[in-house]
């Protein structure tokens, strides 16, 4: 049984790689660390399985090919699944991440009492290649603080890391990330409180491509979503419903503004508050409750419309009932109004959430 799993996906690297599984098996032997190595590629086309099968003569290297699937974070999750040690370290095959620090990274899991251990660029001694531009380096930066709200680490976008797998075990079911930063998916979600980050210098490829592109940019969007829905529950939701809520008056006006030039208006008021009601339930269907979008749309757009016709109530009752009730709102109407508007939200938003797009009645 090897003390270490090292899961190391890849996509056309080869050349990268025939560099990169000597290194680790030389650090390994210098360290006595008993490992296996984990290979998981998606088909690429550049001789990888041949060159794994010559490695694996002098390696501890097993392959698995995937042939219907395609990505660096469900390749991590595919190795994760495979691997036999109890702890599992994950690093990239473009040589960025220095092998010489696999040791390092081992023991500091092992020996104090950590849940997660990084590879870090922006620790105190950790560093990048003088090779990195200044549009990289926002780019990591500003990554690194749209990942804040989850974690305090310097460098949660960092792909070179080590667990328990019994960690990666108790999670298993519960991972479903997008994109490449599988780091801060198992970080959150395995609920990792003690995180030790081991300075490394962070070296820019030599041969192949990088494989973040604005797509994976795209990706990293939607895996925070995903993390804020995970994290913060009803918050994220209730957050995301609001801003929704906030575009429809946006909406609102502009087709008054417009339709104002046809018809009377009465009709146009009327017109413009459905208009924007149908754009804020479309806006609702697939982004703020994007798990109940494949469920049937006749049904929640009138459970939607049958919502906001409720909240509207409740937004003119809590404004009448301060107004004519507290000495306080009498002269101060828009206060009143604005705390009616807080309260219909609120009331939507509830039933929204477990009626309308009931996740239930969409498992149903």
């Amino acid at each position: 049984m090897p003390q270490l799993s090292i899961i190391v996906p890849t996509y056309c690297e080869a050349e990268n790689l025939a560099n990169l599984i000597p290194r680790i098996t030389q650090v390994l032997n210098d360290s006595a660390i008993s490992a296996e190595i984990i290979v998981v590629h998606d088909q690429s086309p550049d001789g990888i399985a041949d060159l794994c099968q010559t490695l694996s003569q002098s390696s501890p290297l097993h392959l698995i090919t995937r042939e219907n699937e395609r990505g660096l974070s469900t390749a991590v999750i595919a190795g994760m699944d495979a691997a036999s040690a109890e702890i599992l370290m994950v690093m990239d095959a473009d040589l960025s991440h220095p092998p010489e620090t696999i040791p390092e990274l081992y023991f500091a899991l092992k020996n104090q009492q950590a849940d997660f251990v990084i590879g870090s660029r922006y620790v105190n001694g950790g560093s990048t290649d003088e090779t990195w531009g200044w549009f990289r380096k926002f780019n990591s930066k500003i990554a690194t603080w749209m990942a804040r709200p989850f974690t305090t680490v310097k460098d949660p976008m960092a792909g070179f890391f080590a667990l328990h797998r019994q960690d990666f075990l108790n999670a298993r079911e519960i991972l479903n990330p997008v994109g490449y930063k599988i780091g801060l998916e198992l970080m959150v979600k395995c609920r990792c409180r003690n995180i030790i980050e081991i300075p490394i210098h962070f070296t820019d490829r030599t041969q192949g491509s990088s494989k973040l592109s604005f797509k994976e940019q795209i990706n990293y969007l939607k895996h925070l979503k995903r993390l804020f829905e995970f994290k913060y529950r009803n918050y994220a939701y209730f957050a995301q419903f609001a801003v929704i809520g906030c575009s429809g008056v946006v909406v609102n006006l502009m087709a008054l503004s417009l339709l104002l030039n046809w018809l009377n208006r009465p009709v146009a008021i009327a017109v413009a508050i459905w208009i924007s009601m149908s754009t804020n339930f479309l806006l609702n269907r697939n982004i703020t409750f994007s798990y109940a979008r494949y469920a049937p749309i006749l049904k929640q757009y009138l459970g939607y419309c049958s919502s906001c016709l409720l909240g509207a109530f409740f937004n003119w009752l809590t404004t009448m009932v301060l107004c004519s009730s507290i000495t306080y709102f009498e002269k101060r109407t828009l206060l009143a109004a604005l705390i009616g508007i807080v309260v219909g939200m609120t009331f939507n938003f509830i039933l929204c959430r477990y009626f309308v797009f009931s996740k239930h009645k969409t498992a149903s």
